[in-house]
């Protein structure tokens, strides 16, 4: 089986990232085109050997883009077309079209209760993806909750399919080594009581509420991985916090990296954390918060599709809290005087494997062009 992903663009991104293990793991010939973009991902997964193209499409109404990507599409013959993200989904399943192939599978990513990829909803937003929508053959959703957005917002519900996100969840294992190197190479004290953070430094993730509450625990140390607009902002607060020397943040960390980073990986930026924090209020999945339950970590979150849609018994660790910093004070201040060690692997994280994910995707592929999904759970 041919198989062409076509993605906004491959930055470092919860979705990009995601796509990259997945195709580490689909036992398909898979090629990919990127509309924008082309960044450290884009470089990962071609080292991990797939081919990716790059569009160069100009912006959401380049509509010359769309016959050089349905050009793309008829010239390498795929049987089934994948798209990722808003942007593509629109275009992807177009072109598709156009080329003649009408196997088309979309993953939403990012869809959440009044934004889509960090922009608000709107009325001519949902029109063009359900116009669209209906050219394609099903619609995946990253967790129940996206499936009922998609819903609510008018895509036929026997049209939704639900494949979460996943993780190398063995990867995150917690290992002491990796911890003592990761806090040597950050400057980070043994001792010290560490809280962590992952994600794009954007106003949405609402950081600026977990460098003030790190600022006003005592002894405290913030460590934020990610990139983004918002770095300076958090600079700034941490200083009027009286906390600059307290916050550390990271910059962008690809997972899983390609080798050519002399810094410490994921896993080893999440063995270095005592506690972790998701300020989010708005989460399609919570890509992040299952990774770091896999490391072993305590987890404070807002919102997390991820674990509301499971029992409580499946993330013992992981502890849902309200948007507000003083609770937020509290929660850390509770889990430091606790002095938890690490906790043992929850059911949610190796419910989240990605190679299970991908079994169930290939089920879909299967179904769509084959019309018998594959027996493979």
């Amino acid at each position: 089986m041919r198989v062409l992903h076509v993605i906004t663009g491959l930055g470092i991104g919860g979705a990009e990232q995601q796509l990259r293990l997945l195709l580490r793991h689909l036992p398909v010939r898979s090629g990919v085109v990127t509309l924008t973009n082309p960044g450290a991902v884009a470089a990962g997964i071609e080292a991990d050997g797939t081919p990716v193209t790059h569009l160069g499409m100009a912006g959401n109404r380049d509509i010359g883009a769309l016959p050089r990507l349905a050009r793309i599409v008829r010239q390498g013959r795929y049987d089934l077309v994948h798209t990722h993200l808003y942007r593509a989904c629109v275009y992807g399943r177009t072109a598709a079209r156009l080329a003649g192939v009408r196997r088309v599978i979309a993953t939403e990513h990012s869809l959440g209760e009044t934004q889509i990829e960090g922009r608000p909803l709107s009325a001519g937003t949902r029109a063009l993806y359900l116009a669209s929508e209906r050219l394609g053959t099903s619609t995946v959703a990253v967790s129940p909750s996206v499936a009922r957005r998609l819903a609510d917002w008018g895509v036929p519900p026997d049209r939704i399919q639900v494949v979460p996100n996943g993780i190398e969840t063995d990867r995150f294992a917690y290992d002491d080594r990796a911890r003592r190197r990761a806090r040597r190479v950050l400057g980070l004290p043994e001792d010290a009581y560490v809280v962590g953070g992952v994600g794009r430094l954007t106003p949405g993730k609402k950081f600026d509420r977990l460098v003030r509450a790190v600022a006003s625990v005592p002894e405290a140390r913030l460590l934020l991985v990610g990139e983004g607009g918002e770095r300076e902002e958090l600079l700034r607060v941490a200083r009027a916090c009286g906390a600059a020397d307290r916050v550390l943040l990271a910059g962008a960390c690809e997972d899983p990296p390609t080798g050519a980073s002399p810094g410490p990986s994921l896993p080893e930026l999440l063995a270095a954390m005592d506690a972790f924090v998701s300020t989010s209020p708005d989460e399609t999945f919570g890509l992040a918060v299952v990774e770091a339950l896999a490391a072993g970590l305590p987890v404070l979150y807002v919102a997390c599709p991820a674990i509301d849609d499971l029992a409580p018994e499946t993330a013992p660790g992981a502890r849902r809290i309200g948007e507000s910093v003083p609770e937020l004070i509290s929660a850390l201040c509770g889990i430091r005087d606790a002095r938890l060690a690490r906790l043992p692997l929850p059911a949610a994280a190796r419910r989240y494997d990605i190679a299970h994910s991908a079994r169930q995707l290939m089920s879909l592929y299967d179904q769509a062009v084959h019309g018998t999904p594959s027996t493979a759970n």
